[in-house]
């Protein structure tokens, strides 16, 4: 398993850049074998990115790397774990994906599909599992929502730790263990669940059950464009314009994109 994951200027997909990254390879060792990558974007790191991810363009500029050759290890990193047979587990993936790919094309370097070769990618998107799991799950506050990476932590019983919360290599690590619990709770009758789990209303964990990699892959496409057509429903009893996007694990490429990126 590759645990993935990064930090970003921003949430626009398109435009904005990484700023850290963690792909941390769980492959049953004792200590996972991690690697981390501070990047310098070359471009300003807006005040509320920093407030999230702790990373000012100060401190991106003098200790961070050269974007050009991060996102090449980054990428390259990630690409040689798929290539050995590892699955991608992150929290709402298309993100990450994503926005390696976009840095890729920036950069005139090779994108991650691109280099797996026959090598099949397969990929466990918290996200998308616990919003199948536990559908009718409500927010715990009014800031906090029912998907964020925190939540889920705290519905399975895992501990949150605040400050190294938003760091690449601890997200990456949590969704990882996540992961872990969701697929416990698919395979354990409903009777030893932590009583916490049972309250809530109509778990669909068993629908999880028994799958390999090609066909939890091949559910979550499923699942993916089912949640976001409902969240475009949602969207529309006050905007009847709003679109959300139905791809998953990698929103699509097109051309058009290419003239939002800033030139390297």
């Amino acid at each position: 398993m590759a645990a993935f994951d990064l930090e970003t200027t921003g949430v626009d997909v398109e435009a904005d850049r990484i700023v850290s990254a963690a792909v941390m390879n769980l492959d049953g060792a004792a200590e996972p074998e991690g690697h981390e990558w501070l990047v310098d974007p070359g471009v300003e790191i807006p005040v509320e990115a920093s407030a999230v991810h702790g990373i000012t363009t100060e401190r991106a500029r003098a200790e961070g790397g050269p974007r050009h050759l991060a996102t090449e290890q980054i990428v390259g990193c990630l690409a040689e774990l798929v290539r050995a047979g590892a699955v991608v587990v992150g929290h709402n993936v298309p993100f990450d994906l994503t926005l390696l790919d976009r840095e890729c094309r920036r950069y005139a370097l090779v994108p991650l599909l691109d280099r797996l070769g026959d090598a099949p990618l397969h990929v466990i998107d918290t996200r998308v599992l616990d919003t199948h799991a536990l559908p009718y799950r409500k927010r715990p506050s009014e800031t906090q929502g029912a998907r964020q990476l925190i939540t889920l932590a705290q519905v399975y019983g895992l501990p949150w730790d605040e400050d190294e919360a938003h760091g690449s290599t601890y997200d990456a690590l949590m969704s990882a263990r996540i992961a872990y619990r969701i697929g416990q709770l698919a395979h354990m009758p409903r009777r030893y669940w932590p009583n916490h789990i049972k309250t809530f209303r109509r778990p669909r964990f068993h629908e999880l059950r028994d799958l390999d990699r090609a066909e939890l892959h091949a559910l979550q496409i499923r699942l993916a464009a089912e949640q976001a057509a409902g969240l475009e429903r949602h969207f529309r009893k006050t905007d009847p314009t709003a679109a959300v996007d139905r791809s998953w694990p990698f929103r699509p490429w097109a051309a058009d994109t290419e003239s939002k990126g800033v030139p390297a």
